[in-house]
């Protein structure tokens, strides 16, 4: 055994451990798991079988990772969760893996920062660089795409989408989707305009950000039904990539968009 592996550590023989690895005292990794190269495990920690943590991950003590489902539909299937390089679990956070239902996958993306008391449940689907502040709690089958960013305390129902690099106030309760590129916040949940800090940080240009800001005030400032928007939004702006992806999330839109 590692002298980076704590003598109080219990680690199963079957699992796959990377180099360089990290356990800190009285933390568990369960049979059927994989330990990327370069990760640092806290002590306490629950590294749970079907758990494949990618390379370069930290997870902070207390942390509950890789745990059966909370669904009463889940039979004891096979199932994974997969967490990509780089990624940050803050102490206590919950994540399960996914059940037949939704693939049987839970997946968080890579350099992704989950702070302390996030709950991930099973089937979520997490891209890469999303920041998940302390105390958000997920349901089921959420999607929260690339450099989201989601302030504390939020509630997240089933099945919700959250698009690219949307940002959301504290203390949301979030039940509809969320398109992308937008500040969202208050109860119920508002439009408040693009995400423009996250948007200049990422290198979008004042050119790119003008035409998504008019195509959201067409879905969000006129009187037009959304339909009617859309259509406007391909009659009058250029068909960048941001306004095809904008025209493609709200077209596979199942639970309706937040604030309209």
């Amino acid at each position: 055994m590692s002298d980076k592996i704590h003598k109080t550590a219990i680690v199963d023989s079957s699992a796959t451990i990377g180099s360089d690895v990290t356990i800190g005292a009285y933390s568990i990794v369960e049979a059927g798991t994989e330990i990327g190269d370069g990760c640092r495990i806290a002590s306490h920690a629950l590294i749970a079988s079907g758990t494949k943590l990618g390379c370069e991950c930290k997870v902070f003590k207390g942390a509950v990772v890789g745990t059966i489902p909370q669904d009463l539909k889940f039979e004891e299937e096979e199932s994974t969760l997969i967490i990509g390089d780089g990624t940050i679990i803050r102490e206590f956070c919950t994540l399960n893996r996914g059940t037949k239902g939704g693939g049987t996958v839970t997946s968080v993306g890579k350099n992704c920062l989950l702070m302390t008391y996030v709950h991930v449940a099973h089937d979520c689907f997490l891209g890469d660089n999303v920041i998940l502040a302390n105390g958000v709690n997920m349901a089921g089958h959420v999607t929260i795409e690339e450099f989201v960013g989601i302030s504390g305390l939020c509630l997240i129902h089933q099945f919700v989408r959250i698009g690219r690099y949307a940002y959301i106030g504290g203390g949301s309760r979030i039940s509809q989707d969320i398109p992308p590129y937008i500040l969202t916040t208050g109860e119920p949940l508002g439009y408040y305009g693009l995400n423009s800090i996250g948007l200049k940080r990422r290198g979008f240009t004042a050119e790119q950000m003008s035409k998504v800001k008019r195509a959201y005030q067409f879905i969000y400032r006129s009187k037009l039904n959304l339909k009617q928007a859309v259509e406007a939004i391909k009659s009058d702006i250029e068909l960048t990539e941001e306004i095809r992806i904008i025209l493609d999330f709200i077209e596979k839109s199942e639970r309706g968009l937040a604030g309209r």
